[in-house]
């Protein structure tokens, strides 16, 4: 524990949630890791899954946590959403820290959280956890669980990340044009920082198991195409550098999917040899991504087959989301920074009171 003459600040915890059953094994370990350390003064749950009529499905809370918890409604719009309604509902606390539902804190996940905020000098905004993701011993990662990995290594990660309140405030929350898990605690970042405040490693420790998936969760995820392009509209077409985020193979999938609409228009309109090099030329690039998926997974069979079939329509797909984004963003202009430390300018406050009223 920190030592007695500096009391680490309160904390609330926030958790969006869909009430998977994962949720019990996080709260579980929260009340495991502060039964005898710096303990929330509030834990938030955000159920973003109302039942139809409206009433909020019982949650799985710890009899140790339930004093202490609280369960709002969510509006169904999605991590961003959800944890700006957390964010209101924690009361004036001055740190917040964001879990997700599927994570699992260490078992010195209190003590750890408690030096990390102790040591967090005036202008730190957040402080993020170190992300374990075990995976199977004895062969190598799938597809999938080669993704959820890559939260190991992410610069900034919501899935467990303390906030300090006026920092949250004065960048007017979450963007919730971010539907989906991912960029938003990304973009959130880039806007703390342009304002010049500072992003902290911590040294707690949090798992975060790689969730059940089927075959086509690589193709659903293709939709985050769309969130780029708003990253872009944000933040700039350097976005990517400052934000640590890889690149990705969108041009790859744009040449393959003009090759496939190349051999079908040929062929549409006689040109056979035409249409038989395009169509070659996109079973040659769907080829080479299926291999690039294929050589470091099980090369079991299911896995070849889910990585054969699902590279023939990632391409396409990626770019549909892309084209749609850019339809949909093309209107949105550069973010503002976030104010400065210390401050909280009114227009910023101002858009967060607009947040909430919409």
């Amino acid at each position: 524990m920190p030592p007695a003459a500096v009391l680490p600040p309160a904390y609330a915890i926030v958790v969006p949630t869909l009430g998977r059953p994962s949720l019990r094994a996080c709260l579980d370990a929260v009340a495991a890791a502060t039964a005898d350390g710096h303990r929330p003064v509030r834990i938030v749950l955000v159920h973003d899954r109302p039942g139809p009529d409206g009433t909020l499905p019982a949650l799985d809370v710890p009899p140790a946590l339930r004093p202490i918890t609280t369960v709002v409604a969510g509006r169904a719009r999605g991590p961003a959403a959800a944890r700006n309604t957390g964010m209101r509902a924690a009361g004036p606390v001055p740190w917040i820290v964001f879990l997700d539902d599927d994570v699992v804190p260490g078992p010195g996940w209190g003590d750890d959280l408690a030096r990390d905020l102790v040591s967090a000098s005036g202008d730190t905004a957040a402080v993020t956890a170190r992300i374990d993701v075990p995976l199977p011993p004895g062969r190598r990662p799938t597809d999938w669980e080669r993704n959820t990995a890559g939260l190991a290594t992410a610069r900034w990660i919501t899935a467990d990340m303390a906030f300090r309140r006026e920092a949250l405030e004065a960048a007017g929350g979450f963007d919730e044009r971010f539907r989906r898990a991912f960029r938003e605690d990304a973009e959130l970042a880039l806007r703390l920082i342009e304002g010049g405040w500072v992003l902290a490693p911590g040294r707690r420790r949090t798992t975060h198991p790689v969730r059940p998936a089927d075959r086509w969760i690589s193709v659903r995820l293709q939709a985050g195409n769309a969130d780029d392009v708003l990253m872009g509209r944000l933040h700039g077409r350097d976005w990517w550098g400052r934000a640590g985020a890889p690149r990705g193979r969108l041009p790859r999938h744009a040449a393959v999917t003009a090759a496939a609409a190349a051999a079908a228009g040929c062929a549409l309109i006689g040109r056979r040899r035409a249409a038989a090099w395009c169509a070659a030329g996109w079973a040659a690039g769907t080829a080479e991504f299926a291999v690039a998926r294929i050589a470091p997974g099980p090369r079991t069979r299911a896995e070849v087959v889910t990585m054969a079939v699902t590279s023939a329509v990632i391409p396409a797909w990626a770019v549909w989301h892309w084209l749609r984004g850019t339809l949909v963003h093309r209107r949105v202009r550069r973010a503002d920074p976030a104010g400065p430390p210390g401050t909280c300018p009114a227009a910023l406050r101002e858009a967060l009171r607009e947040q909430v009223r919409s």
